[in-house]
């Protein structure tokens, strides 16, 4: 009933959020998961070898998909929920304390992965065009083009190019197969040129001298990828029947199994040990790595967009509250807006110009954040839907023991997890850095 209500209200706005059905939901989806970090993922392999690797990726996914649905519960229970903040504070029983700090994360964790972004709009046209201009100035032609893809204000539209952006990085991997199987050998790994390293080999479990750091960030480079939840409360809140979210999920697990385990897994069979992140840059020949890094630029701006509208939200509402300015289309409604998406990009690109390394950073923003957004708070509100019924029976027994599983993990990922991150980045600062704002090559 509660649903009901809060559809009706909404449909009386002028700007109607509650539009997405559930196909236009797994278009979302997909648009944010179908990203350049599967690309990563056959590193990952290579650090880890076969056996580690793929039970990381697979382990993942099931706990995607166990936390994800009991995200989806207990928002059913809590129809009032509009983004990440709204279930912490929840979950927590109330807590403004846990709001606050979800807040803090949601805006750290997603202005950064902007920043992500646009630095990776920066490569692909670097990469392209030969470093024909400074890159600062290819990092601006990103953040301008941001901003303006970020302009509409609801999820819907937002939709609509997550459909052309998984079909561009669909693209883009399968290129990067295609070559990679073609190709007489890779160009070079982090570890030498071809063939320093030897003829180009696979194994089961990781080489000899690899680092318990360099494990620890490819696990987080795989749970990284496995976690969006953190969008998916306002996701839901956006659609005409939340209740038919699993149906999305299923859509989005389904492509998210192969595209997640299969391109890697063949990536890293023809690159393996000269595997880089990502995989396109260890391409042998320059004009396949353009062909299929090409194709990047669109997944690239599509995710820095969703993510922008996630966080504008979030900051809009709570400076809006329910004045009409928050669903009509009004002057200062959509000036608050529009100054709310330059100021996002704009941060985003002085943090994609100043931080020297933008994957340890990502590692570090996995072990911090997606430790709660991905694991800590379901387990939470696993505890605050079945209080006292834990052991009822032999499913509700397994799902308790899944969860108390779901939230050793996140403690894992927040203690040892962080320690690799950070040590990552320590290490990344004292063998010289990029300076800030520099006009250096970052092409792949």
């Amino acid at each position: 009933m509660l649903n009901q209500a809060h559809k009706i209200t909404d449909h009386q706005h002028e700007i109607k959020l509650r539009t997405m059905s559930w196909q236009k939901a797994a278009w979302l989806l997909a648009g944010d998961q179908v990203c350049l970090a599967i690309m990563a993922q056959t590193w990952s392999l290579s650090v880890l070898g076969w056996v580690p690797g793929i039970i990381t990726m697979v382990v993942a996914g099931v706990l995607f998909w166990i936390t994800s649905i009991t995200m989806h519960k207990f928002i059913m229970k809590h129809p009032q929920i509009k983004d990440i903040c709204d279930f912490a504070y929840l979950a927590c029983g109330s807590s403004r304390i846990a709001y606050e700090f979800a807040g803090a994360m949601l805006l750290a964790n997603n202005i950064m992965l902007i920043g992500f972004h646009v630095l990776t709009g920066a490569k692909v046209l670097n990469t392209l065009s030969d470093h024909s201009l400074c890159t600062v100035v290819f990092s601006v032609i990103a953040t301008i083009m941001g901003i303006v893809m970020s302009l509409p204000r609801t999820l819907r539209h937002v939709s609509f190019m997550s459909m052309f952006s998984a079909f561009c990085m669909g693209i883009a991997i399968l290129l990067f197969l295609i070559f990679a199987g073609i190709e007489d050998a890779p160009l070079y790994g982090y570890g030498g040129d071809y063939p320093t390293l030897g003829k180009v080999k696979t194994y089961a479990f990781p080489l000899a001298g690899t680092t318990w750091v360099a494990c620890m960030n490819a696990v987080l480079n795989i749970t990284f990828l496995w976690v969006p939840q953190i969008l998916f409360p306002t996701f839901i809140s956006e659609m005409e029947k939340p209740q038919d979210f699993p149906k999305a999920l299923a859509v989005l697990a389904g492509i998210s199994a192969f595209l997640f385990i299969v391109p890697p897994s063949i990536g890293f069979r023809y690159l393996g040990q000269y595997s880089t992140a990502p995989a396109f840059g260890s391409l042998g020949v320059v004009a396949y790595k353009k062909g299929s890094f090409a194709f990047v630029i669109v997944p690239t701006l599509v995710i820095g967009v969703i993510y922008a509208n996630v966080t504008a939200k979030f900051i809009y509402f709570r400076i809006m509250g329910n004045s009409r300015h928050a669903h009509s289309n009004t002057f200062i409604g959509w000036g608050v807006w529009i100054g709310l998406m330059i100021g996002i990009w704009l941060i985003a690109f002085v943090f994609a110009e100043v931080i020297p390394s933008m994957g340890d950073f990502l590692s570090l923003l996995g072990a911090a954040f997606d430790s709660f957004f991905g694991f800590i708070f379901f387990a939470i509100a696993y505890y605050q839907l079945y209080k006292g019924r834990f052991f009822n029976g032999v499913g509700r027994s397994i799902m308790t023991v899944v969860h108390i599983f779901v939230m050793i993990c996140g403690l894992f990922l927040l203690g040892p997890g962080l320690y690799a991150a950070v040590k990552a980045i320590i290490d990344d600062y004292s063998g010289g850095t990029k300076p800030a704002f520099s006009c250096a090559n970052v092409a792949i």
